[in-house]
């Protein structure tokens, strides 16, 4: 009961491989295992835990017999480079001093740093540091991944929470997060965050897919939201009558009457004019131009005075 597997650990050798390739006799390897860790915890406590804060989330160390080879995947390579490599470096030539071995280093760039664990557990505990509500920060960081393209989200925050007298632990679950499924691409990230009333323990696992799939990427949803913005301010100009006017919504179609009522219009006559009434008899005469009175013919006379 309550037994909890890494999914680090848990996939590694599987689907995920290790953070430390290199070989060695027995004689040596306790003492490159121990030297490792001294790397890890020179690199985290010089660029992590005090300026310039490079937000690096793993150390990956490769070894031959002249050199050892040390991968640093970061959010800020601006920021580990320094200017013209002179950070670099500085960092060189102190882990030199420290393993007393010839160092490479070689900084690898996180290109969506909300979709990796580690990173977001740290900004969880710098705020923390500053006293912030743990509740909004939990929600804030897990709606941030899931925009990013994340498919399931699961925050863990245990300890003196605002301060309070007892322990007690508070969790943001949004999406689903396939534990039990090597082939899924679970990240997992742990951090210490110490405050002036207490340690307070921050976990963050990512589901990010099954192994092989392609998250979304965040500029593929500012697109797709920047055109949906458009297509609404297209409906709305349409609607105000400040663009094209919309498309009426199709309605019950009218009943046409029978042939027998719809009966063609008459043609307007062309000769025909508005008429106004005479003065004097007060019948209607053309009032267009009036055409000469035609003589009558002499039989029609007689035959009206008989």
């Amino acid at each position: 009961m309550g037994q909890k597997v890494s999914p680090i650990g848990f996939r590694t050798g599987v689907t995920i491989g290790w953070q430390s390739r290199w070989f060695a006799p027995k004689s040596n390897y306790g003492e490159f295992l121990v030297e490792d860790e001294k790397i890890r915890r020179f690199i985290d406590e010089r660029l992590n835990r005090q300026p310039p804060y490079a937000a690096i989330s793993s150390i990956e160390i490769e070894r031959t017999r002249e050199e050892v080879k040390v991968i640093l995947k970061t959010a800020r390579p601006g920021l580990v480079i320094g200017p013209k490599g002179a950070e670099v470096d500085r960092l060189k030539a102190a882990l030199e001093s420290v393993t007393d071995r010839r160092v490479n280093i070689n900084i690898l760039e996180i290109k969506n740093p909300d979709l990796d664990a580690k990173l977001i557990a740290e900004g969880i505990a710098e705020q923390l540091k500053r006293r912030s509500s743990f509740r909004r920060t939990m929600k804030q960081r897990a709606e941030g991944a899931m925009q990013a393209g994340a498919k399931g989200v699961k925050i863990m925050v245990s300890g003196r929470l605002g301060g309070r007298e007892m322990c007690r632990t508070e969790t943001q679950i949004m999406g689903s997060i396939p534990l039990h499924t090597l082939e899924a691409d679970v990240d997992y990230g742990f951090v210490p965050c110490f405050t002036t009333y207490g340690t307070i323990g921050v976990k963050v696992w990512i589901y990010r897919g099954m192994f092989g799939e392609r998250a979304v990427p965040e500029e593929d949803n500012r697109v797709a939201a920047t055109a949906m913005t458009r297509a609404r301010r297209r409906r709305e100009r349409r609607s105000d009558g400040r663009g094209r006017p919309g498309r009426k919504a199709a309605g019950p179609r009218e009943k046409s009457a029978p042939p027998e009522a719809q009966q063609p219009a008459e043609p307007p006559a062309e000769s025909a004019a508005p008429t106004k009434p005479s003065e004097e008899s007060g019948q209607a005469e053309p009032s267009g131009e009036q055409q000469p009175p035609t003589e009558a013919p002499p039989n029609a006379e007689k035959n009206s005075e008989t």
